[in-house]
């Protein structure tokens, strides 16, 4: 894009987006054509909106141009190479608000501002774990100080699995639906293994074990059990539970710590089993009906 004219406004920021009285709507209406009832945070003009204000005259283009920008927009963007009247460059001078040119059709520079906007401006929150990519699915790996998040972390990544963060992970919700995880960048890379030290395992296993980011799509909680807790899981179903992050919710296997217990296993036919779920196989439910199948013909 060409800053063409409005650079006073170079100190608008897009984070007035979260601010209270924005909350109550979706970023997607911070970005788009040209609105004068609903002003976008960002207003684009193309072919359709400058043909509009071209057919207007006097007083009432005046007022149409005096509204795009009265309403603060954090800029104002002329799309598919349009030509800048100069009135609209005088307003946009007058109001402090950056006014772009661009060759990029409307609708292009819509798609990618929605994409990437709400990517940077999207809910973040930061949780203590462990973040995994373990079989194209990405896996949190949670529980108290000490259980063994990272020495289970080390022993999933010696098998071929990626790191994407230790300790701090960041999540945004990025869609309704989704969340998307991510390291801090002074983390990146690095992992701390109680006995070890801090390790750099893109440097122990090369590039490839380290992954920059995935949606967050299972949780895995590392839990001490007792005896009585080991005998109250559920033996067909195990121990599911559903856990809201940012209005999301997302599913989560705990899984007992215990001797003799392979946790990478473990959380690799938990994965599987998530998998099969996603594709509506209920290994559960399966077998209660196979079992159920042949009651019924013993019965007969």
């Amino acid at each position: 894009m060409t800053w063409a004219a409005g650079r006073g406004g170079a100190g608008r920021a897009l984070e007035g987006m979260q601010d209270s009285a924005a909350r109550d709507r979706p970023f997607d209406a911070g970005v788009g054509h040209l609105n004068l009832i609903h002003p976008n945070r960002i207003q684009v003009l193309g072919p359709a909106e400058a043909g509009y204000l071209e057919q207007l005259r006097g007083d009432s283009r005046a007022e149409h141009l005096r509204r795009i920008f009265a309403a603060a927009p954090a800029c104002v963007i002329v799309s598919d190479g349009l030509p800048l009247a100069e009135d609209l460059c005088a307003q946009a001078e007058a109001a402090e608000v950056a006014l772009f040119s661009a060759p990029t059709p409307d609708y292009k520079i819509i798609s990618h501002l929605q994409y990437y906007l709400s990517n940077a401006l999207a809910d973040r929150l930061i949780l203590h774990g462990v973040f995994m990519e373990v079989l194209g699915i990405g896996v949190l790996l949670t529980g108290k100080s000490g259980v063994g998040k990272s020495e289970l972390a080390l022993e999933l990544i010696s098998r071929n699995h990626r790191l994407i963060a230790d300790d701090a992970p960041e999540f945004r919700r990025t869609a309704p639906d989704i969340l998307n995880g991510s390291c801090p960048p002074g983390l990146s890379g690095f992992l701390e293994v109680r006995g070890l030290g801090v390790l750099d395992i893109r440097a122990m296993f090369g590039d490839s074990v380290i992954k920059t980011d995935k949606n967050l799509r299972l949780i895995v909680h590392l839990q001490q059990m007792s005896g009585a807790e080991l005998a109250a899981i559920d033996r067909l179903q195990g121990s599911r539970q559903r856990q809201t992050i940012l209005d999301v919710e997302v599913p989560q296997i705990t899984l007992p710590v215990a001797p003799g217990h392979n946790l990478a296993v473990l959380v690799e036919g938990a994965v599987r089993n998530h998998i099969l779920l996603l594709k509506g196989y209920n290994a559960a439910q399966s077998f209660s009906e196979r079992q159920q199948r042949m009651i019924l013909e013993g019965g007969a």
